[in-house]
């Protein structure tokens, strides 16, 4: 049986690559540099030593520093990319999205625009999505504060992202043709909005009010909540819709805390009561769990990979059940929850297998803990109308002197799942305003065209020199324009007049990276600029242990939603030569 793993890798099934350069995505502008090089020089003896025997002082302000914001903000988004949709053609986009934002954003509003704009990135950048998108992500604060205008997006970056501005920009505008926002008319606009509009610029415009709600604090009372108000009626739907889950939570939660204070405070205040015990006690029966479904004979026959993903109830979900339902707090069961997912072997007696292993599952969490009995639902022998299969259970998982909510175990099949998720059981469909399966089938056609057409415009050439295959520093290759496999100092020129400095700047940073002083940079001396970027963001915070930790460990976009299916059909046409 293939090794079962909870979540090692990113949703899409691949595991995200090393990047040279690190920097966080809220502050991937905020390169602190020391004022001077004897600085630059004091703080690299007190970190570990470099691979190079020495590393070139950075400027401490001027173009060089903008092209080490450069660096590192286009190492950052193509590591979240994922390696598999970072094409060069991908890679050259990008490239030049941020060349044409970095200049235009970094004095805006004390250079917090800049920094919002990359954190909308790097949110497109995980939830997947391709260059087009996250380079539309960047540019939309640019085009919002008029730094840069349309035609600067058609004739310096390409027709397709300025299409997905456009549109995005119509959906911002959508609520406002609605009289009043109740759920009828609610409804109908999300449908209206699946329907009409690129699906990828719903997912743009998904993001782009992630980042206002986590912005709000700035506005009057009033302001904020019908922001707030438009958020849970609209985008909050639209965010499961399409399978962003996660960030679909914290729209809800942040709407929540806006609309209703007072209440979020008391919801809050008892979540963490008992957050840190619940959250441990999620981990630790994840791992028990996943343990004895291993060591299981008949499951090692019948199952080839064995997944577990666990779930603590957000603020908004939990107000729904305490209000809207009238429960006791004591008597809402679904606080804890875990999901096992199983994915039963190919062969012609497997027919039978997934419910079989199901069964068997069920069987384990029978043996291992408690089962409360009256809450067992068996909705895999006896499906719901619209097809939903799944076997939910719930367990006591409190002990002597301490009291805790049920957890419910949700046991089905990698084909249940998906159905369930993307299919037209969809849940997150029905939340996002498609109650017809025809309408749900219509809108996953239109997502894997989407990603054919963007795959035709970013596929690299079979052939092509500049390949993503015969590049090993991507950064590098985009300052290196001839491919001569050196950068030189009109091609450094150039770059720093796109970032808006001059030529002594150039001719200043290439006198402090050009180590053997032969007029241009090597591969190995630009990677030594490159460490030097690292070194100094390291010292500023060392959060990216934990990120990868948390990447490891933290779903951002459901496996078999739209989103995924977008991003998988991409990647497969991507590869075709």
């Amino acid at each position: 049986m293939a090794t079962a793993t909870a979540a090692t890798v990113p949703a899409g099934g691949r595991p995200y690559r090393r990047a040279r350069a690190r920097c966080g995505s809220p502050r991937l502008h905020r390169l602190r540099f020391p004022a001077t090089a004897a600085a630059a020089a004091a703080a690299a003896s007190s970190s570990p030593p470099a691979p190079s025997s020495t590393l070139p002082p950075l400027p401490a302000d001027g173009g060089g520093r903008l092209v080490a914001e450069l660096v590192c903000a286009f190492n950052e988004l193509t590591e979240r990319m994922g390696e598999d949709l970072a094409t060069s053609s991908s890679s050259r986009l990008l490239f030049r999205a941020l060349k044409l934002a970095l200049p235009a954003l970094r004095d805006v509003d004390g250079g917090r625009a800049l920094a919002r704009a990359l954190a909308v990135g790097a949110t497109l950048a995980d939830l997947q999505m391709d260059a087009e998108v996250i380079s539309a992500g960047i540019l939309r604060e640019a085009l919002d504060t008029g730094a840069v205008s349309m035609r600067d997006v058609k004739t310096q970056i390409g027709t397709s992202t300025a299409h997905l501005l456009h549109d995005s920009l119509r959906i911002k505008h959508s609520p406002s043709k609605l009289d009043v926002l109740d759920d009828e008319s609610a409804s109908a606009l999300r449908r209206f909005i699946l329907s009409y509009y690129d699906i990828r610029a719903v997912i743009l415009e998904i993001a782009l009010k992630l980042d206002m709600m986590r912005h709000l604090d700035y506005l009057p009372k009033y302001l904020q909540q019908i922001k707030s108000l438009e958020v849970m009626k609209i985008y909050t739907p639209l965010a499961h819709a399409v399978g962003a889950g996660n960030l679909s939570l914290e729209l809800e939660d942040l709407s929540f805390r806006y609309l209703f204070p007072h209440s979020y405070d008391h919801v809050d205040q008892w979540l963490r009561s008992q957050e840190s015990d619940c959250k441990a006690i999620i981990n630790l029966y994840k791992e028990q769990l996943l343990q004895a479904l291993q060591a299981d004979n008949e499951l090692k026959r019948i199952v080839q990979d064995i997944s577990i993903q666990g779930r603590y109830k957000s603020r908004f979900s939990t107000m729904k059940k305490l209000v809207k339902d009238g429960r006791k707090p004591e008597e809402v069961k679904d606080i804890l929850g875990l999901r096992v997912i199983l994915e039963p072997r190919c062969d012609d007696n497997s027919s039978d297998w997934g419910p079989r292993a199901c069964l068997r599952t069920y069987e384990i969490i029978q043996a291992m803990w408690k089962e409360v009995s009256g809450r067992t639902k068996d909705y895999i022998t006896h499906p719901k109308r619209n097809g939903y299969q799944s076997l939910h259970v719930a367990i006591d998982v409190s002990e002597p002197g301490k009291v805790r909510p049920l957890m419910e175990i949700q046991i089905r099949t990698k084909e249940m799942h998906r159905f369930a998720v993307g299919g037209e059981a969809s849940h997150s469909l029905y939340k996002g305003g498609l109650t017809d399966p025809e309408e749900a089938k219509r809108l996953k056609t239109i997502m894997l065209a989407a990603a054919e057409l963007a795959a035709l415009r970013l596929r690299d050439l079979p052939g092509s020199d500049h390949g993503a295959g015969n590049c090993k520093n991507p950064a590098f290759c985009q300052l290196d324009k001839n491919g001569d496999g050196r950068i030189s100092i009109e091609e450094l020129t150039e770059v720093m007049e796109d970032l808006g400095a001059g030529g002594e700047d150039a001719t200043e940073l290439m006198h402090l990276l050009d180590a053997n002083s032969d007029g241009s940079l090597s591969s190995d001396e630009f990677e030594s600029f490159q460490r030097q970027i690292e070194m100094m963001r390291n010292l500023e915070d060392d959060d990216d242990h934990y990120r990868k930790i948390l990447k490891e460990k933290l779903h951002t976009i459901d496996s078999a939603g739209l989103i995924h299916v977008y991003r998988k059909e991409l990647s497969d046409k991507l590869l075709v030569g």
